[in-house]
């Protein structure tokens, strides 16, 4: 029995929405600020200056804004937004997904919406509905997609096409031509995780740059395969053992996925979250600092889920971007530090032979961790992990959680996301800048042409108010 006409669903559902709730809407806008605090202050990272050049490179254009870098086509802007938000480690997560939808969706529905002349609330309409297609196409084939694909490069090339294409109007012919373009792009490998290389953070740039492209190639009339997701040879089968197309449209309309989003409060990989929560309620609740932490802790037994220890099982990090995926690192950092932020994971810390902090090099010797098999079958509708800390008392303390902090079931308020966002942003401009850059898009629902936000935005985080510039 053949599949059903799950692409065709998709896009006829983003070519002819429903409204979208207010909640969701509200849920969108939070999203947004997140994805805009990360995406400005990773504007300034080497990696993503590396992207910025290569887009000015390709010829100049002025349709769109590269934050803290000028301007470029739709398509340029998208790839070297898409990569600076995705540098710091500290842009969104959907659990049932997996997915960073922020850094692919976001870019991509800013720069058209830029280009196009089109309203703050508008924008907001077509970031929602470019969540829903990334989320529910990454749901459909997690998680055996995720054991050699990146899903915030794969599936939420999908979400990056709808959110573009919402804003030109497609109709769901186009849509569908845009959804297949879209999908034969889909790529980003987990190979990058041996050696540390930057490649994760080409995959939600080049996810946002090409949902750009198959909407524009859409709205001309080039054709995309219209069952790229459920046919013989398309990105189900393609790229997951196992998958549930079903996932894709169960309640369509009815419940947002927007809603489920979480927000990331440390800067390194998600799956570490849930266990940094519970080192630093352990660290709180003993009122230990770091010397009574070496002095007093024996063993450190973690305990974890398989598909989240495949990528972060890293024992002792040579680079800082390494160390965002050390399970060990960040769990001793958090239990010595009280802290998991930019700073723990300085150059300095780190080199040719290992983590070079001495604290943390020292604890790092004592931990363990095994892979639950009881809490790998959870995975992904939770994230949990378990710590057993031995002391040299011979006292053992038990912690752990199902959700880090930021998930839908562990909520974070509005207004630690602002907060988060000031400091991010504050780290770069004055902190006048920061609080602009905040009250404006507090205000975009009601902006009526976002290149005058963006220009706007843009000019808050300009050369004269950056701080290393202005020192």
């Amino acid at each position: 029995m053949s599949q059903p006409a799950v692409s065709a669903a998709l896009a006829s559902f983003a070519a002819h929405p429903p409204e979208v709730p207010q909640t969701a809407l509200e849920d969108t806008q939070r999203s947004i600020l997140d994805g805009l605090g990360c995406l400005l202050a990773g504007s300034v990272t080497p990696q993503a200056r590396m992207v910025q050049q290569v887009v000015h490179s390709l010829g100049h254009s002025d349709e769109a804004t590269v934050f803290s870098a000028g301007r470029a086509s739709a398509a340029g802007a998208a790839l070297a937004n898409g990569v600076a938000t995705h540098t710091l480690e500290l842009d969104d997560i959907h659990k049932g997904s997996t997915i960073h939808a922020a850094a692919p969706v976001i870019p991509a529905a800013l720069a058209v919406a830029e280009r196009e002349r089109a309203s703050g609330a508008a924008f907001i309409r077509a970031v929602a509905l470019g969540y829903e297609a990334a989320l529910r196409v990454g749901e459909a084939v997690n998680p055996s997609h995720y054991r050699y694909w990146h899903p915030t490069g794969t599936a939420a090339t999908f979400g990056a096409a709808v959110a573009a294409g919402a804003l030109l109007g497609l109709d769901e012919r186009q849509m569908l031509d845009a959804l297949g373009s879209a999908g034969t792009q889909a790529a980003g490998l987990w190979e990058f995780n041996a050696s540390g290389a930057m490649s994760k953070t080409l995959h939600p740039g080049k996810a946002a740059m090409n949902g750009v492209l198959s909407a524009d190639l859409a709205r001309l009339g080039f054709s995309g395969a219209p069952a790229i997701l459920e046919g013989s040879r398309g990105f189900f089968q393609a790229t997951a053992a196992e998958s549930d197309p079903s996932r894709v449209t169960d309640r369509l309309g009815e419940v947002w996925k927007v809603s489920e989003n979480g927000y990331k409060l440390y800067s390194c990989c998600g799956h570490t979250h849930t266990a940094i929560d519970a080192a630093l309620d352990l660290r709180a609740s003993r009122h230990w600092d770091a010397g009574q932490v070496l002095a007093t802790i024996r063993e450190i037994r973690l305990e974890t889920y398989g598909p989240g220890w495949a990528i972060v099982s890293e024992p002792n990090p040579t680079t800082p971007y390494q160390a965002k995926f050390s399970l060990a690192y960040v769990v001793c950092v958090a239990l010595l530090e009280g802290a998991v932020g930019l700073e723990q994971f300085a150059p300095e810390r780190f080199g040719p032979a290992g983590v070079l902090e001495p604290g943390a090099a020292a604890l790092l010797k004592r931990v363990q961790t095994t892979v639950s098999s009881e809490l790998t079958a959870r995975y992904p509708a939770a994230w949990p992990n378990r710590l057993e800390v031995e002391l040299t008392s011979g006292e053992v303390l038990r912690v752990g959680g199902d959700f880090p902090r930021g998930n839908a079931e562990n909520p974070v308020s509005t207004e630690l996301l602002e907060a988060k966002f000031l400091n991010l942003v504050g780290a770069q401009v004055s902190s006048g800048a920061a609080e602009s850059a905040l009250e404006l898009i507090r205000q975009l629902d009601a902006i009526p042409d976002m290149r005058v936000a963006c220009l706007a935005l843009n000019d808050l985080i300009s050369t004269e108010n950056h701080r290393e510039e202005r020192a």
